[in-house]
């Protein structure tokens, strides 16, 4: 006998909470993930309420980011303890596009380039980014960063609200291309990125509680933030430790182009069954 769909869609919440940790920290795009694995798996995601999915969205992003903000507790409060005219203006300047954006831009962004195709598409050209910006041989310190570079970056994370770009992605793409070393650049991606994404946490938060939360579906949303926040808790201590090397980008960027390919393949199969329609 087949279990009721409330307790599958309490496993597949339960499963992309688990998804949403290491792929936030990692240029994978967690987006891509949450969108992508149920078309994998063919899970009935895409035919939920766009209010529920959006809700739940948020509630991955919210765990992650209150994850985030407790591990990087120390590195925050030395930044606000040390903020001065040119780190603030820096701050400033890799926040603002993705807040202008998030703000202008993001109800276009999900009508139109949320789906299954576009994400599979941001996945690839996203990946493509990772390998022409990290072919450059980066000599510069992340002390050289200026305002340039930090409204570079900002540019990238603004970018990165389309799913499938990653916003850990763009915004090292932008660092390696500005032609920061490595290790510099990953540390310029997460002091530009964790502002930005506890941010976006907050206002999507607001969006969500204004527009309602549906309360049959409460266990459902708490049990994906619940294993967001778990899951990026634990990530943390290995992934960010293992940034601060000497990686290459490719190994992330034929990931992406696998994953891509499979969700294309998937696609056209499910193109090609009749009576049978892509979302």
């Amino acid at each position: 006998m087949s279990p009721p769909r409330e307790a599958l869609a309490l496993r597949h919440a339960i499963v992309l909470g688990l998804l949403e940790g290491p792929t936030e920290l990692l240029p994978v795009s967690s987006s891509a993930h949450t969108i992508l694995v149920p078309v994998l798996a063919g899970w009935p995601y895409a035919a939920l309420d766009a209010r529920l999915r959006k809700s739940f969205e948020v509630g991955l992003h919210g765990g992650a980011a209150l994850a985030l903000a407790i591990h990087a507790r120390r590195q925050l409060r030395e930044l606000a303890a040390s903020l001065d005219r040119r780190s603030a203006t820096a701050l400033a300047l890799s926040t603002a596009p993705p807040a202008c954006a998030g703000l202008l831009l993001q109800r276009p962004i999900e009508r139109h380039l949320s789906g299954p195709r576009a994400t599979a598409s941001a996945l690839a050209l996203g990946a493509l980014a990772l390998v022409l910006a990290d072919a450059r041989a980066g000599t510069r310190g992340a002390r050289d960063a200026g305002p340039r570079d930090a409204l570079a970056i900002g540019v990238a994370q603004a970018i990165a609200l389309v799913p499938g770009v990653s916003r850990s992605g763009a915004a090292l793409a932008a660092a390696r291309a500005r032609g920061f070393r490595r290790p510099d650049a990953h540390a310029l991606s997460w002091r530009a990125a964790l502002p930005v994404m506890l941010g976006a946490s907050l206002l999507g938060g607001a969006r969500a509680l204004r527009r309602g939360l549906p309360a049959s579906e409460a266990t459902m949303l708490a049990a994906g933030a619940g294993a967001a926040f778990c899951s990026t808790l634990a990530s943390t201590r290995v992934l960010c430790r293992r940034a601060g090397r000497r990686r290459a980008l490719l190994p992330f960027a034929l990931y992406r182009l696998a994953l891509a390919a499979l969700v294309a393949g998937r696609l056209r199969k499910r193109a090609a069954t009749p009576g049978d329609r892509l979302n």
